[in-house]
């Protein structure tokens, strides 16, 4: 197509905009931690189409907007986080940009926690630390989070928390335009696939997973963990498993109670990954204090809060289009 006029050339560029604003993956942001030379970030993917309905697995309905850490919490960012005060969470079996691993679930708490008060923000998790380990007690009704039902474990003016089961399985596997029909749904894997995902030992190609690899070789770095999921976060299927905030029995009353773990792992195979499995590694005696001999598969991610700027994307599609159509209405009253 030919474009004869730069007013119907920046038309035909505001729709192009629009068009892009409504696929699946979400806005990125990126959010800012430490300080000087252990400065470093976390990238988030907005979460929206809020209200969808749960799968048939009965996992993913959420009824607000949130953001999903785009990766897995690498190393590195645990190391700078501890030179920048952040104490007694110990991780360190793999290094650098590949996942922090051998860490409990109070630890990745922890590492939550100090996200927050090291921003001026209120802590999501009521640890304590005495005698070299960690506990958790429960927040009051009137301080607990209540978006999609009370939840004892999460403060509401938290910041920044660890996904519970709904928020991380609708991050992982939902699509408002399931299997590209226009119509929302869930896939059964978390890269935008209900095909069993390619296997790689590392890399970014769309419909990949890091697994079925031998334990020798390790978890891929966080930026290089397989393809995307529809909101485009990666390395929900394989590389590790990841805690998640929401007890294995779903109540979230008792802050000793085991944690569940979803996501599969380097090593493991490709059921795990699915919507289909979830675990808290009793079988193990994991428990969410003590990984005892398993901690080198398990890591983990953040979510946060949506930041008060991101619209939901048919809202960007509006506003794209509507300054599309004022900008051309312009150009034609100006025209001879």
């Amino acid at each position: 197509m030919k474009i004869t006029s730069r007013c119907t050339a920046a038309a035909v560029l505001f729709a192009g905009f629009a068009l892009a604003s409504t696929a699946e993956a979400g806005p990125v942001s990126v959010d800012t931690f430490g300080s000087g030379a252990n400065t470093f970030t976390v990238d988030f993917v907005n979460i929206g189409d809020t209200g969808n309905a749960a799968d048939t697995t009965g996992y993913g309905d959420v009824a607000y907007q949130y953001r999903m850490g785009t990766y897995e919490i690498s190393q590195d960012v645990i190391d700078m986080a501890t030179a920048s005060g952040m104490a007694n969470v110990t991780a360190g079996v793999y290094t650098g940009n590949q996942p922090a691993a051998d860490i409990s679930w109070y630890e990745a708490a922890a590492f939550v926690n100090w996200l927050n008060t090291s921003t001026g923000k209120q802590q999501a998790y009521d640890l304590t630390f005495s005698n070299g380990s960690w506990s958790m007690s429960l927040w009051r009704s009137s301080q607990a989070w209540q978006l999609g039902g009370e939840n004892l474990y999460r403060n509401r003016d938290a910041h920044y928390f660890l996904p519970n089961e709904n928020e991380w399985y609708k991050a992982a596997y939902y699509s408002p335009e399931h299997g590209g029909a226009g119509s929302p749904g869930f896939y059964l894997y978390p890269t935008a696939s209900s095909m069993v995902p390619t296997i790689v030992a590392s890399g970014t190609d769309a419909g990949t997973a890091v697994y079925s690899q031998s334990s020798e070789v390790g978890p891929a770095g966080v930026d290089l963990a397989g393809g995307l999921s529809p909101y485009g976060t990666m390395g929900q299927g394989g590389n590790l498993y990841e805690w998640l905030e929401t007890a294995y029995d779903g109540d979230n009353s008792d802050g000793s109670e085991s944690r569940t773990i979803r996501g599969g792992c380097f090593n493991h195979n490709d059921y795990v990954m699915s919507t289909l499995y979830r675990t808290n590694f009793a079988s193990y005696g994991v428990t969410s204090s003590d990984m005892q001999g398993v901690g080198w598969l398990v890591g983990f991610r953040v979510a946060s809060v949506p930041l008060l700027s991101i619209p939901e994307p048919s809202t960007y599609a509006l506003l794209l289009l509507g300054a599309g159509a004022v900008y051309a209405w312009k150009c034609r009253r100006r025209s001879p």
